[in-house]
């Protein structure tokens, strides 16, 4: 045995030493590496699951909103119902169903009443064959006198006084309390009766005389009627009560969806965008809805009365879809805009492109910042900062925030940013030394 053999068996047992430790080290990576990948997997898993919920939660949500809003509100109601009352739709049915009820106390006999009981034979037997034409002459009249006062500011103004001295309709339905607006018959109704006291002045100021003596008259008109209204009642008072909270509950969904995944950006942007079909679904389902509903209809009610009330009580409904998918569109423009993507970052470069152009220019004709283009540099970030946060508070604050009001906030947005971009400047480098050395000897 040499003197040099024992260090090499040294060198070996070092080596395999090392070879040992590299391997622990790789399988200790590996073992870390597949308890991460099995991590993420459990977060994007439930990430998945909340933003789910949070995009089922959506339609639900508007929905209850649009209910709360409708019954609690009472300025939101009459906003919603004043147009029904200019409607020529409803303006028809209603003139019908206020002639119908008047021509109930009004025929033949009753307009020869201030005849001469003598002459009231003879008469009788002249008009002979000309009883229904005389009556249908006499229907007319009354109807047209009926339309004169529906289409009058006066029938406008009981309209809108009635459905707010009874805070809201949907309210009445809720409840089946009294008023001028009752349930009867799986129906919500008005009575027109003070609309038909008008009428029965009109035709006495036009010499029918004989209107004056016919008794007080009730008759409602139809403003929603549903077989299943009782069940429809319970579930409005379900949405009444989440109409604040599921909203909430729906934002905070998505907000924990993205703070649980792992790509972070791509779920924000999946998320609303998911939101987003929700609601889309929701404003297909509302034109379903309105067939089925029409259809169900009795023969006797006017379809085109009702399809004006069914688009108008959830006309601000649809517009709060149209709102939530433009936010949705906007929230998901943004997050992408501000991703690593190259067609995201050759947008951004475009962008500030153009601007920085447009400040060459502007420079190039004398124009000068002063002091604010530093200012707007060091605290560029905390003012784009504050910008979004006043478009968030905006839109939050709006009262019923429509796709336009979501379009018109993203572009002054959109401006304001352009032009803290187009004011900022970086402060001028420091003046080198001007102090000449003298020379070295």
């Amino acid at each position: 045995m040499t003197p040099h053999e024992p260090p090499e068996e040294d060198g070996a047992g070092g080596e395999r030493s090392e070879l040992e430790q590299l391997r622990a080290r790789v399988t200790a990576l590996e073992a870390g590496r597949a308890a991460r990948v099995a991590h993420h997997r459990w977060r994007s898993f439930f990430s998945a699951l909340v933003i789910v919920l949070a995009c089922i939660l959506a339609p639900l949500a508007a929905v209850a909103s649009w209910a709360a809003a409708e019954v609690d509100d009472t300025d939101r109601y009459v906003a919603t119902v004043t147009p029904l009352a200019s409607d020529p739709a409803v303006q028809a049915a209603a003139a019908n169903r206020v002639t119908n009820a008047l021509m109930q106390h009004i025929d033949l006999k009753t307009l020869l009443e201030d005849v001469a009981p003598a002459d009231r034979p003879r008469l009788e037997k002249a008009l002979g064959r000309l009883a229904n034409p005389l009556e249908d002459a006499v229907r007319g009249f009354v109807h047209n006198k009926a339309q004169d006062v529906i289409a009058s500011d006066a029938f406008q103004r009981f309209w809108v006084d009635a459905n707010r001295a009874i805070h809201t309709a949907v309210d009445k339905a809720l409840t089946g309390s009294g008023g001028a607006v009752k349930i009867t018959n799986q129906a919500v109704t008005i009575d027109l009766a003070p609309v038909v006291d008008r009428v029965k002045q009109r035709l006495v100021n036009d010499g029918m005389t004989v209107a004056a003596r016919i008794p007080e008259v009730h008759t409602d008109f139809t403003v929603l009627r549903s077989d299943n209204l009782g069940t429809l009642k319970t579930y409005l008072r379900l949405l009444r009560i989440a109409g604040f909270w599921l909203p909430v509950l729906a934002v905070l969904l998505v907000v924990a969806g993205v703070l649980l995944a792992v790509h972070r950006r791509r779920v924000l942007v999946a998320a609303v965008l998911g939101v987003g079909f929700a609601m889309l679904m929701l404003g297909l389902g509302l034109t379903v809805f309105r067939e089925v509903y029409l259809n169900g209809l009795p023969a006797t009610v006017s379809h085109p009365a009702a399809e004006a009330v069914y688009d108008t009580l959830t006309r601000y409904l649809r517009t709060a879809v149209r709102s939530v998918v433009a936010l949705a569109v906007v929230i998901a423009l943004a997050a992408w805009l501000t991703g690593r993507g190259r067609r995201a970052t050759f947008v951004r470069d475009a962008w500030n492109s153009g601007i920085h152009a447009v400040r060459a220019a502007a420079d190039h004709t004398g124009f000068r910042t002063g002091p604010v283009g530093p200012f707007v540099h060091r605290h560029r970030a905390w003012i784009t900062g504050v910008l979004v946060a006043a478009a968030v508070v905006t839109y939050i604050l709006w009262s019923y925030p429509t796709g336009w009001v979501v379009l018109a906030i993203a572009l002054v947005l959109l401006f304001a940013m352009a032009v803290v971009e187009f004011l900022t400047e970086p402060p001028a480098p420091p003046a080198p030394s001007t102090s000449a050395q003298g020379p070295v000897r």
